[in-house]
């Protein structure tokens, strides 16, 4: 099998209930059940830590996770999909690199632009956009 990865970038803040809903295991299921065999999650300052697992095989993802990394470069070239908090910087190089992309929304955060301009790029049909407690109740958003 192939490897097709999907990474979380949550940035420089905190995004718990993002880093939170990708480490479910239904959420994991999912995705291995699309052809994903590896998750990649960034969770910058975050406390919450994810756990590591999977061979690949059978119904396990192979999940791993880091804080931060000098250039996210290369991890976001070689993933087949980019879960992302809505900044506009990681927002933007993910769709130059041509990456499908769901954009997580961050509630938590005080006068919040990234429903404005998730919202408006979706409706010019770039990316897909939802909210972190969408992702528990709504994983129809990665269809791709």
């Amino acid at each position: 099998m192939s490897k097709k990865s999907v990474l979380v970038v949550v940035g420089t803040t905190k995004f718990e209930d993002l880093i939170k809903a990708v480490s479910e295991k239904r959420f994991q299921k999912l995705l291995f059940s699309k052809g994903y065999t590896h998750l990649s999650i960034q969770i910058g300052h975050g406390e919450y830590t994810p756990a590591e697992s999977g061979s690949g095989r059978g119904e396990e993802l192979i999940v791993d996770w880091f804080r931060f990394k000098p250039t996210l470069a290369n991890d976001m070239t070689e993933a087949s999909l980019i879960i992302s908090h809505g900044g506009s910087g990681t927002i933007f190089e993910s769709l130059s690199l041509r990456k499908a992309l769901v954009v997580v929304i961050n509630e938590t955060l005080m006068n919040n632009h990234q429903t404005e301009l998730a919202s408006r790029l979706a409706k010019d049909g770039h990316l897909v956009y939802t909210f972190s407690n969408c992702l528990k109740i709504e994983p129809k958003y990665l269809y791709y």
